[in-house]
């Protein structure tokens, strides 16, 4: 089943839709949102220590979180900053390219409903994992495809899949996606990033960028996702 979907993503951007993109990210990054962050799931501590943890780098994760909260079986995305030089690092910092860290999503999950291999056709499925430090119109080494894996068995699954996805031809070029142990240290992004395309929906980067993401994941993942699930704002 993993193999078998061959979409491509169209990463064509015009380049009206590029300034835009940029003045929306740039206009973000300065102004703190005051609005509280909706909660996650609700989940018990019986149900927590069921509970187990990915982490994965696809570009930014304004929309990489919106994609994984709508997965069914996931339980909390947190949006933050992981595999980098310095602790505490601000978004500022992150965004120079200086501090090594990617833009990452930690994601709580419920293997009885959702499996990491799942998971990670999700990730590979809903971003370019063949253009090198880069996602779109964002370009760094802070949005580098990366997999950061937990133990052993998130590292083989993922090995295991890129070396697939490669010889199958799926994508137009040799996938670069980063595979990396998780060296413990997630540092969560600022209050303004955490749920932010259910905070900012109107704004013209979910509107360009993530609602027609969350659409083709509605289309290619329609038995993988919540009853809520949403595809615009």
């Amino acid at each position: 089943m993993f193999l078998t979907k061959t979409y491509k993503w169209n990463l064509g951007i015009s380049a009206l839709l590029l300034v835009l993109v940029a003045f929306a990210t740039a206009a973000c990054a300065q102004a703190q949102s005051s609005q509280p962050m909706p909660p996650d799931e609700p989940v018990n501590k019986q149900e927590m220590a069921n509970m187990e943890t990915a982490t994965f780098g696809n570009g930014c994760f304004w929309c990489t979180e919106a994609v994984f909260q709508n997965i069914k079986g996931v339980k909390t995305v947190v949006s933050g900053y992981t595999g980098g030089k310095i602790a505490n690092p601000t978004y500022r910092e992150v965004s120079s390219g200086r501090t090594g860290h990617a833009e990452a999503v930690q994601i709580v999950y419920d293997p009885a409903v959702v499996t990491y291999d799942e998971l990670l056709e999700v990730f590979w499925k809903t971003h370019d994992p063949t253009t090198l430090n880069r996602q779109g119109a964002d370009v760094g080494t802070q949005y580098r495809s990366a997999v950061f894996f937990h133990d052993e068995a998130q590292r083989k699954a993922a090995a295991f899949y890129k070396e697939k996805l490669d010889k199958a031809g799926i994508f137009s070029g040799p996938i670069v996606t980063e595979i990396t142990e998780f060296d413990g240290k997630f540092y969560i992004a600022e209050d303004y990033h955490q749920n932010y395309f259910a905070l900012n929906g109107r704004a013209p980067y979910c509107q360009y960028v993530i609602v027609p993401k969350l659409k083709k994941m509605r289309e290619i993942f329609a038995d993988k996702l919540k009853d809520n699930a949403a595809t615009s704002n």
